[in-house]
């Protein structure tokens, strides 16, 4: 087994930690607050070069300038867990994963170092907030798959700890460790998981026919004789077919499975995170209230009318809601659907204030920003 780490910030390619290090422009842009080119240049050939001391002190020196710059804090990660320091890289990331929770690639390589020291659980943990954050991130479902491989070995593991005779846990022990390329260890570790021998159910016992009765002799008579009816044709005895136990799942099965669930898991926690954000904003629509109506929305919101300013937004939709004595909102039949950072909320409103009321069909579509999901964009129709 394996586990990648990611030497870079936010790239579609993602290479192991001995791999080429690069900066790019996608960088500098996602940052927002880049380090200078030509520092990180020299660390990037120091670190290429295998000169992992003076990349730090290089790298030390650009974040007495750039306190805050995500890039180099990262790199500073990455050279600390090149020279073995875990316990200074695991805080490294931790520090840079409280300021930047919206980054992958730190709860990725945080991972690896809990797995590589054998806390597994916390290797989970990270990996699901590394796919929580950015979906696609294709290097820590595969880190992962792996954490459950190495789970599912230690409960096996255990299983035969309690129950040495048995032989479906040692088979499953065998897959997993054939998976994660580790042929030693379990309950004896110096001759390692024996084989298991599959004996075949023995096959029926054939049956003999009973030995005929004497025959009396026959006295032949002037009469023609009779033809002699054939003797009863021997029983056929069908062998019972031995039936085999259908083998158990791959261990690598069960981790993509396992991966699945969690994927799953994380996007129910997305679409349930996006409707309190959307009935948070209903409620305080009806209770015009203005503060936690307008904080519903992004700084960036687009208003359906073209060119209008967000302060003159404002101030209509101020008039609006105070003007009412009471006013209630309604959501029914509520559809998400979320890619990447982006939620597209489809419902009908209904819209009571005094003796108006109108039903309509509305779409919000929201975006994360700052691990906050809020209005950018709201349509109407009828």
């Amino acid at each position: 087994m394996f586990f990648r780490p990611t030497s870079l910030l936010n790239l579609s390619m993602r290479q192991k930690v001995r791999s080429t290090f690069v900066v790019t422009g996608l960088l500098v842009a996602f940052i927002g607050a880049p380090a200078f080119a030509d520092d990180l240049a020299d660390i990037n050939k120091l670190m290429r070069a295998g000169q992992y001391g003076d990349a730090l002190i290089k790298v030390d020196a650009l974040l007495a300038k750039t306190p805050r710059d995500a890039q180099s804090r990262f790199l500073k990660g990455v050279i600390l867990t090149e020279q073995n320091k875990s316990p200074e890289a695991i805080a490294q990331f931790t520090r840079l994963i409280e300021d930047f929770p919206d980054l992958p690639e730190p709860y990725n390589n945080l991972a690896v170092l809990y797995a590589s020291s054998g806390q597994y659980e916390k290797s989970r943990a990270s990996l699901e907030m590394a796919i929580r954050t950015n979906p696609t991130y294709a290097t820590a479902y595969e880190n992962l798959g792996d954490v459950h491989a190495r789970l599912a070995s230690q409960a096996y593991d255990k299983a035969l700890q309690l129950d040495s005779a048995n032989n479906a846990a040692k088979s499953k022990l065998t897959l997993v460790r054939s998976l994660v390329g580790n042929t030693t260890g379990g309950t004896n570790p110096k001759t390692g998981v024996p084989s298991v021998a599959v004996v075949a159910a023995a096959p029926a016992p054939v049956s003999k026919p009973a030995p005929a009765a004497p025959v009396a002799p026959v006295v032949a008579k002037a009469e023609p004789a009779k033809p002699v009816a054939p003797p009863p044709a021997l029983p056929v005895v069908v062998k019972a077919e031995v039936v085999k136990p259908e083998p158990a799942p791959a261990p690598a099965v069960v981790a993509k499975v396992e991966a699945a669930k969690v994927v799953a898991r994380v996007r129910d926690d997305e679409k349930d995170e996006v409707l309190g954000v959307v009935n948070a904003w209903a409620k305080a629509w009806s209770a015009r209230d203005t503060k936690g109506y307008f904080n519903a929305y992004s700084n960036d919101f687009q208003s359906a009318k073209r060119g209008e300013s967000r302060k003159t937004w404002m101030e209509e939709r101020t008039l609006r809601i105070t003007e009412k004595d009471n006013i209630t909102v309604e959501i029914q039949s509520p559809q998400v659907a979320i890619a990447n950072n982006t939620a597209t909320v489809k419902f009908r409103q209904t819209y009571v204030a005094g003796s108006l009321k109108s039903e309509m069909r509305k779409t919000l579509v929201l975006t994360k920003q700052n691990g906050k999901w809020q209005i950018k964009q709201e349509r109407a129709s009828n």
